[in-house]
């Protein structure tokens, strides 16, 4: 039986997507180095600061990744605060809303660090359907690593066979089954070369699911 739904954030809950790769490539810019689509593509999923550790480290920087940090959070911001087109992805509200009004616990576990989270959820006013929220910035490892879906199950109270994580990149599909977790794959309209082959279900849009569905998937 279905007793809670984990959600990535960025590509699931909000395609912020064009947001993250405005302020990646400004902070890219301040830095002088030139990430190619491949190498950008291969951070889906992970944590500002463990990207910034990677790029610190592959063009064999004299900054810190704290500062390439602060550089993309300083860009991020300008391009949240000013874009008049971002919003929900389609459908995900109807879908957090029936899962919660089936009694159903929500957990976000989510690589964005947790003033992202907040700004994003106090926008969106998504509090009240979420019991707890986890910041893959706030751990030890990032995505591919399980570890913050292990968290999330932990944090919503249940086993893992009785939760489903819903993840849209390669990255969280695999952290979410090495954790144990029945994963949807959501390819979306914005998903550029992930793999979902490890996910247990594939969707392109949030109408293919609902709690009736999903809860007899895991029965």
């Amino acid at each position: 039986m279905l007793k809670a739904v984990i959600f990535d954030m960025d590509g699931v809950i909000i395609e912020s997507e064009p947001l993250h790769h405005y302020a990646y490539h400004n902070m890219f810019k301040d830095v002088n180095v030139e990430v190619n689509d491949a190498l950008y593509e291969s951070f889906t999923g992970k944590s500002t600061i463990n990207v910034c550790k990677e790029v610190c480290d592959i063009f064999n920087l004299t900054e810190t990744p704290e500062y390439l940090v602060s550089l993309k959070r300083k860009h991020f911001e300008f391009v949240f605060n000013n874009s008049p087109e971002f919003d929900l992805i389609e459908g995900v509200l109807d879908l957090i809303k029936d899962f919660h009004q089936n009694g159903v616990t929500l957990v976000l576990g989510s690589s964005a660090t947790m003033p992202s989270i907040e700004r994003i959820f106090n926008r969106f006013d998504l509090n009240p359907y979420f019991i707890a929220k986890l910041s893959g910035a706030d751990l030890k490892q990032s995505k591919p690593h399980p570890e913050i879906f292990i968290n999330a199950v932990k944090a919503s109270g249940f086993k893992p066979e009785e939760c489903i994580v819903i993840e849209d990149s390669t990255n969280g599909i695999e952290a979410a089954k090495g954790a144990g977790v029945f994963c949807v794959g959501f390819d979306s309209f914005h998903s550029k070369n992930q793999d979902y082959s490890q996910a247990d279900l594939v969707i392109k849009k949030f109408e293919e699911i609902n709690y009736a569905k999903m809860n007899a998937l895991l029965a």
